[in-house]
Formats: C-alpha cells, structure tokens, sequence
C-alpha cells in the first residue's frame, strides 16, 4: 500500500514540475538560448520536482514488481 502512495505523490511531482518547466519554455521566444533556459530551470525548485517524481515513481514501481513475482 506504501508503494502505491509513492506511485500516486511521485506522479503528482512528476506533473507539476513537467508543467513547471514547460511554462519556463516561453522564455525561449522571448529571445534566450536554450542554455539561458537550462541555466534558468537549473535554479527553479519546482522543475526539480519532476526528476524527484521520476525517481519516486520508478522506486515504486521496481518494488511492487518484486513484490508480485513472489
């Protein structure tokens, strides 16, 4: 059930920070280069939510597979 609740908070993560560092892609017509961008992003916490999300849904994910193997 644990695994679950992660599944569900890391995707919630993974959603927000993806949205996050979408909205961040209008500085890019606004005249920035894509390394103006990625330096942007880099200090934005919300954006680090999606490799967070990512990493708590794969966690997740690797343990409910070994717990339905046994």
């Amino acid at each position: 059930m644990i695994y679950l609740v992660l599944f569900l908070v890391g995707f919630g993560l993974a959603i927000s920070g993806g949205v996050s560092i979408i909205l961040y892609l209008n500085f890019i017509p606004a005249g920035l280069s894509i390394l103006d961008y990625l330096a942007i992003i880099q200090t934005k916490i919300e954006c680090y939510f999606f490799f967070i999300g990512l990493i708590c849904m794969g966690c997740s994910v690797h343990k409910l597979s070994n717990l339905s193997v046994k």
